[in-house]
């Protein structure tokens, strides 16, 4: 049985802050600003797999009144949040995510990008897509003043899991 989840973050942009998408940290005078990195893109993919294995969410795992994630690597969180999942009997089999940021262009990063994801998320790298698309002006991303990500995750019931399903 498949299992799929949708995940969402979004976070200003500010200055002293490092722009970090999936543990790839991308130049840019600014970056995001929020209690761990700030990653975006790993903050939605980390809902999505949450959400597919009805799991709870990134708040939940992960609050920002919790002092030992502050400033944590995402990364490290995905790999809990996939360490969740499997301890729930949830294998990941794929992840498509799209990243909402007016500059910089992704492009140049978007293989590192996904090297990163795929190997936190302990599948190949044709399991993992990402995109990215800008806010064409509008809003609040179009202004330059933050940044957004939408994720989809399909995990495989296995286990424990498909013995509740």
């Amino acid at each position: 049985m498949i299992r799929v989840g949708i995940g969402y973050d979004s976070h200003a942009l500010a200055r002293g802050r490092r722009l970090v998408l999936a543990g790839v940290e991308i130049p840019h005078e600014l970056g995001l600003a929020g209690h761990s990195d700030a990653d975006v893109l790993t903050h939605a993919v980390i809902d999505a797999l949450l959400g597919a294995g009805a799991l709870g969410d990134i708040g939940e795992h992960f609050p920002d009144s919790d002092e030992r994630w502050r400033d944590a690597a995402s990364l490290t969180l995905l790999r809990r949040a996939v360490a969740l999942a499997a301890d729930a009997g949830y294998a990941v089999v794929n992840v498509d995510a799209t990243v909402v940021l007016e500059v910089p262009r992704l492009a140049p990063f978007r293989d590192a990008i996904r090297a990163a994801l795929a190997d936190a998320l302990g599948v190949g790298a044709s399991a993992v897509s990402v995109k990215a698309t800008t806010g064409e002006g509008i809003g609040f991303i179009g202004r330059g003043e933050g940044a957004a990500a939408l994720a989809v995750a399909t995990l495989d019931v296995r286990g424990r899991a498909a013995a509740n399903e």
